[in-house]
Order: C-alpha cells, then sequence, then structure tokens
C-alpha cells in the first residue's frame, strides 16, 4: 500500500474518509429525516457487518499477516458502500426528490453504481479482502438497504413519521436561532 499505487486506487483506499464527508455534506444541506434515517442506517449495516466479522473470524488475505489481526469476513466497506448505492438507487427509483436537491438528482446512481462497483472491487485489489469477502459484504449491504427502505415505506414503528416528527421539530428550532 505504499507510494507505487496508482492515484485512482490511492483514492479509492481512502473511501471510509470520502463517503463519510459526502454523506455528512448532503445531511447537512438538505436537514433532511431521510438523509439521516439512510446515514443511520449505513451506520448499523457497518455494524452489523463488523458484528458477523467477530463471529465468523476469518482473516484477512495473508497480505495483512504483519499487522494487528483483524478479521475479513465480510467486507465493511463493501457492505456499507452497497447499502448506500442501493437505497439511493431504490429511493430514486420510488421516492419524489427532496425540495433541497436538484431535480438531476434521479441520475445520481448513473454514478454511486459504478463507484460502488470499483470501490468493492479495489478492497480486493488492495490486498484487504478476498473475492468471497466481498462478495458477502456487498450482498450484506444490498440486502440490508433493502430491509431499511422497507421499513421506511411501510412506517414500520412509525419510523417514517418520528423522523418527520424530528424533522420539523430541527426546522423549527433552525430558524428560530438563524
Amino acid at each position: 500500500m505504499g507510494p507505487g499505487l496508482p492515484l485512482w486506487l490511492k483514492f479509492l483506499n481512502q473511501t471510509s474518509k470520502i463517503v463519510t464527508v459526502l454523506t455528512t455534506v448532503v445531511l447537512l444541506y438538505t436537514r433532511s429525516a431521510i438523509v439521516a434515517y439512510v446515514g443511520g442506517g449505513a451506520l448499523l449495516c457497518g455494524a452489523l457487518s463488523k458484528l458477523i466479522k467477530k463471529a465468523i473470524r476469518q482473516e484477512r488475505p495473508s497480505l495483512h499477516s504483519g499487522r494487528k489481526v483483524s478479521y475479513g469476513m465480510p467486507s465493511s466497506h463493501a457492505s456499507t458502500c452497497t447499502f448506500l448505492a442501493t437505497y439511493i438507487t431504490i429511493a430514486c427509483l420510488q421516492l419524489p426528490v427532496l425540495p433541497t436537491l436538484p431535480s438531476s438528482v434521479i441520475f445520481a446512481p448513473v454514478l454511486i453504481l459504478p463507484w460502488t462497483f470499483m470501490i468493492v472491487m479495489s478492497r480486493v485489489w488492495l490486498g484487504h479482502h478476498t473475492w468471497p469477502q466481498v462478495a458477502v459484504g456487498a450482498s450484506l449491504g444490498a440486502c440490508c438497504a433493502s430491509f431499511w427502505f422497507k421499513l421506511w415505506m411501510d412506517d414500520t414503528a412509525a419510523v417514517k413519521t418520528t423522523a418527520w416528527q424530528i424533522e420539523t421539530i430541527v426546522e423549527s428550532w433552525l430558524e428560530q436561532y438563524s
């Protein structure tokens, strides 16, 4: 993972920082309950992936044998990024565009899906994971996103209703203090 890596692979190796910053920027820009809900779902999916890693305890490829012991099955990067890509794609197909975003945002999957594919592939190219580890991670992310979207759409346990109520409270608080 030294200086000999191509620039595009160095970029993909910084995925967690880049995706975190982009998600935070979108949340701050939109101040939307659904964006916070999606971000929370991505965090929960990543946490579930880490719990599964500790249960399975499958080591990473031998390239990482000199580092502290960390497990690779499933890939948390693959699960979290695939969660976001899947949720955003489903949302673009089934939900109206947020009023704070341009209507062209419905084309976001055109950029997000190939980028996610490259992120998942890069985890193997960089030697962090094996193909099965990223495949399981990506599958976990897609399943979690589908489940999370269904919870939102069905308003299970008043998830959507509560989120909209919180958004209204935050909006009125921000208007009062801005």
